[in-house]
């Protein structure tokens, strides 16, 4: 498979592109930039995600701006550094079922590390947004509020893929969440922060499915 021309998609069917939609993080061409219309063509998909009572509370921040993504690099590493690594659900101190998929593990907690020191080199940053809070209120307020807005960013990254580039979910950055609504002029009283990412094309295009469970190992029928 070769990089789309200026314009067109990689010729993947929807299961290739459902499967290989991977957290690019060691792939990222930090040096390539990316132009600011293939930003919006992947909104564009976005915004066809549902969004609760149809509102369309979903707005995105895209960082390309050098000092910006500096500075909020600091404040990622020092999200994952002081407080992310100390929880039990650090992504390194998890434990599977199997050698094969604690090596797996491990594989993906070094390149989440690798993203923790690189991320403000990538040429875009991408937050995903929702206009509202719902901090103290019944708990299908917050499912309602980010159930608007994380569709539609796995749709932005599945149109990101079929256009060359790389993401990976996160919201490590969270942590220090008062910090970046005030690098970035977020009204932390009205606006939701629902994930982030960066955004860069990949090194190479072909990508492969992930190790996950069985679909026998997760459904439950008619009851739990």
């Amino acid at each position: 498979m070769t990089y789309p021309n200026e314009g067109q998609l990689l010729d993947l069917t929807a299961q290739e592109l459902l499967h290989t939609t991977r957290s690019v993080r060691l792939r990222l061409d930090f040096d390539r930039p990316v132009p600011d219309h293939l930003i919006s063509e992947c909104v564009e998909t976005a915004l066809q995600a549902p969004s609760g009572s149809n509102r369309w509370l979903m707005q995105f921040l895209v960082v390309t701006d050098p000092d910006k993504r500096a500075a909020f690099g600091e404040i990622y590493r020092d999200a994952f550094e002081q407080q992310y690594k100390k929880l039990p659900t650090y992504i390194g101190a998890v434990e599977k079922a199997t050698p094969e998929a604690n090596e797996s593990q491990g594989r993906t907690t070094r390149s989440a590390e690798f993203l923790a020191d690189t991320f403000h080199r990538a040429p875009a940053i991408v937050l995903a947004c929702a206009v509202g809070r719902a901090e103290g209120g019944a708990p299908i307020a917050k499912t309602t509020l980010l159930g608007s807005v994380l569709p539609g960013m796995w749709s932005f990254m599945l149109a990101a893929r079929l256009r060359g580039l790389g993401t990976s979910w996160t919201t490590v950055g969270l942590f220090q969440e008062q910090r970046v609504h005030d690098l970035f002029g977020i009204p932390i009283d009205s606006v939701t922060i629902g994930s982030m990412s960066p955004l860069a094309f990949t090194k190479g295009i072909d990508f492969k499915p992930a190790l996950r469970p069985s679909p026998d190992e997760v459904i439950h029928w008619n009851q739990w």
